[in-house]
């Protein structure tokens, strides 16, 4: 398939993201809220039946549709493909949706030979949802912006938790954060998504595994923002987890050289 083929058939794929995740949309609300047992995983991040459900339900339908693409989720690993594979988190933000918290989202991707191609950010309890194919980024129907901050003094930055930072990884969250105009914790997959649509300008995590960010980068990108490890380099299958995403060029390039310092 070449990059013309897979242009015109962006929207056909994020048509059908949106139907996946209208179709899992009233079992994340049937699970919301209710009391779910929790099982630690060997890296010690939480679970639950719905976390399972969901992908289960996305995978069956992907399947279906798609049965030669390759499909990654985080509780049910790779089932290789060809050429296209659909990553998926059913529930961004697992510790946020058993503690009742309602900023937890379903993310989507689909990618060619390992590089994001289309990305949905999807809050079920909201309504939001942000969906991004090369070069355009929408939400409620419009064109999804960032800010257009290129001063890390007037930028407003976001991370999930700062407890995810320890050592050299941990100064380098202060350095930036603290040279911030405003720093906020929360959000998990929906802080990009306010970054998209120029709410806040930069967000710094670690500790991400693909399903967590690779739906993110068509967002940001097709928004106008950037988003790399903290090197500076594209995102991929093989990147070692640590995220950076800015809402300018400019503003990206002072946040990797204060990281790096």
């Amino acid at each position: 398939m070449t990059d013309i083929e897979l242009l015109d058939d962006a929207d056909l794929y994020l048509s059908f993201a949106g139907e996946l995740l209208d179709a899992v949309k009233p079992m994340v609300m049937k699970y919301f809220r209710t009391s779910l047992d929790v099982v630690l995983k060997s890296d010690e991040s939480p679970v639950t039946i719905a976390d399972r459900a969901i992908e289960r339900a996305l995978r069956d339908r992907i399947e279906a549709r798609f049965p030669d693409h390759g499909i990654y989720g985080e509780e049910m690993g790779a089932k290789p493909g060809q050429t296209l594979t659909w990553i998926i988190d059913p529930i961004d933000g697992t510790k946020s949706f058993i503690t009742g918290f309602p900023l937890f989202g379903t993310l989507i991707a689909l990618t060619r030979e390992g590089r994001p191609f289309c990305g949905v950010i999807d809050v079920p309890v909201t309504g939001e949802r942000w969906i991004a194919k090369p070069g355009e980024t929408m939400f409620g129907g419009r064109r999804a912006k960032t800010s257009g901050c290129s001063t890390i003094a007037e930028a407003r930055f976001y991370t999930t938790s700062p407890d995810m930072f320890v050592g050299e990884e941990a100064a380098a969250y202060e350095r930036l954060s603290r040279a911030a105009r405003m720093r906020r914790f929360g959000g998990d997959c929906y802080i990009y998504g306010l970054l998209a649509s120029g709410h806040c300008d930069i967000a710094l995590e670690t500790g991400l595994q693909p399903y967590d960010y690779m739906a993110l980068v068509p967002v940001l990108e097709g928004a106008g923002g950037c988003i790399t490890d903290w090197n500076g380099a594209p995102l991929s299958m093989q990147s070692d987890g640590r995220v950076l995403a800015s809402a300018t060029p400019a503003l990206h390039a002072q946040a990797l050289a204060l990281i790096d310092r």
